[in-house]
């Protein structure tokens, strides 16, 4: 699995997510919209490894997490998304929304649907999304 894979994994998830929500699946829709932020870092995260460089033994073991927090700080996008925090509290908010999802959502059947869509917009918004 490549950079392009992971991005286009990302990408598929938001849009099924979207479907799911449309259509009620608030719990797989929760899952899905949160996956897809973990593949968007995980995309970051290979962006950093150069063809044929061997890479970094501990950045590629610490990748193999569903920790959000853990994943943006891989990426190189900690300080930049501290940055843009400062002058966007809308992504504080969003980021603060997002950070608390995990993979263990996988199992909830019973994510609220206000939960699902927060989520959802917190990841996707135009203006202050975390993907954005």
């Amino acid at each position: 699995m490549n950079r392009a894979d992971l991005q286009e994994i990302s990408n598929l998830r938001v849009e099924e997510a979207r479907v799911l929500l449309q259509n009620g699946y608030y719990s797989g829709a929760y899952y899905l919209v949160g996956y897809a932020v973990e593949c968007a870092l995980k995309a970051c995260i290979a962006k950093q490894i150069r063809r044929y460089d061997f890479p970094d033994r501990k950045l590629v073991n610490d990748s193999y997490t569903h920790d959000l927090d853990k994943l943006l700080g891989l990426s190189g996008l900690k300080e930049e998304l501290i940055s843009e925090s400062s002058g966007s509290p809308a992504l504080v908010e969003n980021w603060a929304i997002v950070k608390d999802w995990s993979e263990q959502s996988r199992y909830s059947i019973e994510i609220p649907e206000n939960e699902a869509r927060d989520l959802f917009s917190a990841v996707t918004a135009r203006r202050n999304g975390v993907l954005s």
